[in-house]
């Protein structure tokens, strides 16, 4: 029987840099929910699609191709989009996209089927309470709002995505309202959800919390 480990938490709060090590060390796929919406967004770039343009956003997004490889690498339509969704062109719109009803329907389905017969981790914000609320293990990871964008503006760095702190800051702030305000899919922390605030833990000290749990040592 498939293994489902679920984790949401909003931006910065260490989701995406966790669970590939844990993918890792547990033997568990990945996939990447948040990079499936900023396909969408990148879709819509592409296009030449507003945010206005919404009937058209929603037909290219049960129309477009996604694909992860083991690498963590990210496919749109066969091309490699792995750094190119992360710009800040993309970031800016990914949220209002990603709360349009029929485009997170279609994300759903897509990543329901994604993790269909397999030992699956997956990390975004509406994994324990819509995708899989009937996960094996459901985590809740949280952070200082400071330190979430201390965190993404290094990330940034890293990657040479040209953003200030402030407009990191600014970006992280209207990213938490719109994910707590959605209309179907908002961020929330279930009762069943174990909350690790990892602020002032290391990323190695979050991993073996939750391998601990996992693994049940």
């Amino acid at each position: 029987m498939s293994k489902v480990v679920a984790i949401d938490g909003p931006a910065g709060s260490g989701k995406g840099t966790i669970t590939p090590i844990i993918a890792s060390r547990c033997h568990l796929v990945t996939i990447d929910t948040g990079a499936t919406y900023r396909c969408v967004a990148l879709a819509a770039l592409n296009n030449n699609l507003s945010i206005d343009d919404k009937d058209k956003i929603i037909e290219l997004s049960g129309k477009i191709n996604i694909e992860f490889d083991d690498q963590g690498r990210v496919y749109l339509d066969g091309e490699d989009v792995s750094k190119r969704i992360r710009e800040k062109d993309v970031t800016s719109i990914v949220s209002p996209i990603s709360s349009i009803v029929e485009v997170r329907a279609n994300m759903v389905d897509l990543q329901r089927k994604m993790a269909e017969g397999k030992d699956v981790i997956m990390e975004g914000r509406d994994i324990t309470t819509v995708v899989f609320p009937n996960a094996d293990y459901k985590f809740y990871l949280d952070a200082s709002l400071e330190e979430r964008a201390r965190r993404r503006f290094e990330q940034n760095k890293e990657k040479g995505i040209d953003m200030s702190f402030e407009e990191v800051l600014d970006s992280i702030q209207k990213r938490d309202y719109n994910d707590m305000h959605k209309e179907v899919g908002s961020l929330m922390r279930t009762e069943d959800a174990i909350y690790i605030d990892t602020t002032n833990m290391s990323i190695d000290e979050v991993v073996e919390q939750m391998i601990n749990i996992i693994e049940g040592d």
